[in-house]
């Protein structure tokens, strides 16, 4: 549970009452993002405030009145997904960087160099945001942003958001060492053993984890995995 001195203030106003909610910002932020949060220990203080600050608390008839529930967990949903998020400077400044970070690796992940089909390496991408000012906002989805900022990035440097199609071939003494990994990387379109006992595949992935895939494969591989663009 997030402590009281950390926690953000979540309000809501609605039908002339105002609801207010202590709650760790970092589930502010995957619920803007979309994702799915378990707020039963979330929040700072199990209690709904007209004022926060002032410690008013609002009756649980009240609140059975507008959200029609006294689940704690259910009215604070509704009041961070619809509402507004109150924090400090220091901690927008906190959360900034956490989403900036985030939209920094999505943009690695799944963008790359449409002239040379490399993916771009982080620092690059950290450049360009900087010179082309990029403001990130902490309460808005990473993905929606990304789209925005690749759309800026596009003035500074040469970028696409993609996908790439790899195909490999493993020997199959290395098989069971691989797989895992690359099942999590992407998507595999085909799969076949041939003569030899290789394996090969074409394997789907984000442009930006191919000099990942290839990592994980000369390390599980000892260098004997093949890899090669499929046009």
């Amino acid at each position: 549970m997030v402590t009281v001195e950390d926690a953000v203030v979540a309000r809501w106003e609605t039908q002339g009452s105002r609801f207010e909610v202590l709650v760790d910002p970092a589930a502010v932020q995957d619920l803007k993002d979309g994702k799915k949060v378990d707020l039963s220990d979330k929040l700072a203080l199990d209690q709904v405030f007209k004022d926060a600050k002032k410690g008013d608390k609002i009756s649980e008839e009240h609140l059975e009145r507008t959200f029609h529930t006294r689940n704690l967990a259910e009215i604070a949903r509704v009041i961070i997904t619809k509402g507004e998020v109150q924090v400090t400077t220091d901690q927008r400044h906190k959360l900034q960087e956490a989403k900036h970070r985030q939209i920094v690796a999505t943009i690695v992940r799944n963008a790359m160099n449409p002239q040379t089909g490399a993916p771009h390496p982080p620092q690059r991408i950290e450049a360009a945001m900087l010179e082309a000012k990029v403001h990130v906002d902490p309460f808005r989805p990473a993905d929606v942003q990304v789209e925005e900022i690749i759309q800026k990035l596009r003035t500074i440097l040469p970028i696409r958001l993609d996908s790439v199609r790899v195909k490999l071939k493993v020997p199959a003494q290395f098989y069971p060492k691989v797989i895992g990994d690359v099942k999590g990387l992407g998507k595999l379109t085909e799969e076949e053993w041939l003569s030899d006992g290789s394996w090969t595949a074409v394997l789907e992935i984000p442009a930006g984890v191919q000099t990942e895939l290839h990592e994980k494969l000369n390390a599980r591989t000892k260098g004997a995995a093949e890899t090669a663009l499929v046009k």
